[in-house]
């Protein structure tokens, strides 16, 4: 009987499954902080711009991800240009633990229960790596933006502000 491999948050899981090359970083979190991205990019010493939060929303009733640095904020009404929909709204946080399997603060556009439809905001392209959540909070995967893309099924757009 073949060994069962453990890798993991469900992120990290489906990066190894993929060949994907990544490296995890960790810090301790701070269970005070409501600013998750902020306190990653700033424990680990990463420019925010470099640190991307994803955050679920609804785009004419459908889950939607937007990926988009932790400096910015998600432009609802581009988020749902970029899919093809007219009305926007972030999704209830119950939902979107429930939905991607994560808990908010640890949420990763890796790994979700299932796939949802992605978009990665554009300036994530200009940097060789980026950081998203790995699938916990104190937990962070740098990744070539490409294969974030590819894996996630991801169109890119200018979503962020």
């Amino acid at each position: 009987m073949a060994k069962k491999k453990t890798g993991g948050t469900p992120a990290v899981v489906a990066l190894e499954a993929a060949g994907v090359p990544f490296t995890l970083h960790s810090y301790d979190h701070d269970p005070a902080t409501a600013s998750y991205g902020a306190e990653a990019a700033q424990a680990l010493g990463i420019p925010a711009s470099q640190v991307f939060k994803t955050l679920l929303a609804e785009v004419d009733g459908r889950l939607t991800v937007g990926i988009v640095p932790v400096s910015g904020q998600l432009d609802l009404k581009a988020l749902a240009t970029a899919v093809g929909g007219k009305r926007a709204a972030m999704a209830d946080p119950v939902l979107a633990e429930r939905t991607t399997g994560y808990v908010r603060g640890g949420i990763s556009p890796l790994g979700q229960r299932r796939l949802l439809p992605t978009v990665l905001d554009a300036t994530a392209l200009a940097h060789p790596v980026i950081h998203v959540s790995a699938g916990r909070r104190g937990l962070e995967v740098a990744l070539d933006p490409a294969d974030l893309v590819r894996l996630t099924a991801a169109v890119t757009a200018p979503i962020g502000r």
